[in-house]
C-alpha cells in the first residue's frame, strides 16, 4: 500500500525543511507552505487524499500572532478531530502542543547541537531506538504544558522532547537533519561566534553517526500512517492563550 503525507512547511523563506523532509519521508508527499499562505484542503473535503501530516519546524515562535498561524490551527484541529496521524517536528511540536490546548514559552536560552535523549515508553513512533538516543536540536521556546490527556514520549534536560495526545506526535529535535543543514542552521544564529563555534565543532562524524538512528521515527511513522484505522473524534480543543 502506498502512503501520501501532506507536509506543511512553516519554514520562512527559502530553508532545506521541503528537502530534508521529502528524503526521509519514504512516501507521496505533498507540500505545502503554510507560511506563505498555503493549506491542503479541509480533512472533510472531497479531495482529500492523505493518509498522514507531517509540520515541519520554523523560525517564527508557535505563539506569534500570525494569520497563517491562526488559520493553521484550525485546520490541524480538524485533522486531530479527523484521528489522522500527524507529527510536529520542532515548531511543529510546539505548534500541536498549543493548538490542541497545551501551552509553549520562551526558553530565555536555546538549545542547539547534538544532544541525548531519553525515551519513555514503548510508543510505536519509537520502536527500534535505544532508551537513549541522540538528535539535532535547536530552539528556544519549548513545551511548558501538555495539552490535556497527552503522553511524554521522550524528555532530557530542557524538558519535554515528544509526546502523544491520540493520532498527533509532536518531537522536539530534528531527525531529518544531515550534517549540512546543521552546519546552515548553526552559522545562521544570532548567536555569540564562541557558542556556535562550540557547537559547530560537535558536527563531528560520530555525531552525525549517531543521530541517523533517530531516523527510525519517519519509518515507523509511514507504518502507522498505513496501517491507520481512523475513530473521528467530536470532542472540542480547548482555547489556550500564552
Amino acid at each position: 500500500m502506498s502512503v501520501t503525507f501532506a507536509v506543511i512547511d512553516a519554514s520562512v523563506g527559502e530553508t532545506p525543511a521541503e528537502s530534508n523532509l521529502r528524503r526521509e519521508l519514504d512516501a507521496e508527499v505533498v507540500v505545502y507552505k503554510a507560511s506563505e499562505g498555503e493549506f491542503p484542503p479541509s480533512v472533510s473535503a472531497s479531495d482529500w487524499r492523505f493518509d498522514g501530516v507531517v509540520v515541519s519546524g520554523s523560525q517564527t515562535s508557535a505563539y506569534d500572532d500570525r494569520d497563517w498561524i491562526h488559520e493553521l490551527t484550525e485546520w490541524i484541529r480538524r485533522v486531530h478531530r479527523a484521528d489522522v496521524p500527524t507529527v510536529g517536528i520542532c515548531w511543529g511540536h510546539q505548534f500541536l502542543a498549543q493548538a490542541l490546548g497545551g501551552r509553549v514559552v520562551d526558553m530565555g536560552e536555546y538549545e542547539l547541537g547534538y544532544e541525548r535523549i531519553v525515551r519513555l515508553g514503548d510508543d510505536r513512533l519509537f520502536e527500534g531506538l535505544p532508551e537513549r538516543f541522540t538528535s539535532f536540536e535547536t530552539h528556544s521556546d519549548r513545551v511548558a504544558e501538555l495539552p490535556p490527556g497527552a503522553a511524554t514520549l521522550a524528555r532530557n534536560g530542557f524538558g519535554v522532547q515528544a509526546f502523544r495526545i491520540g493520532s498527533s506526535y509532536g518531537i522536539q529535535f530534528h531527525p531529518e537533519y544531515d550534517r549540512e543543514t546543521a552546519v546552515w542552521v548553526t552559522e545562521g544564529k544570532d548567536l555569540p561566534d564562541e557558542r556556535k563555534r562550540s557547537v559547530l565543532d560537535g558536527i563531528t562524524d560520530e555525531s552525525v553517526e549517531a543521530a541517523r538512528a533517530s531516523r527510525q521515527i519517519f519509518e515507523n511513522f509511514r507504518r502507522l500512517a498505513e496501517r491507520h484505522q481512523p475513530v473521528r473524534r467530536a470532542d472540542p480543543i480547548p482555547p489556550r492563550t500564552r
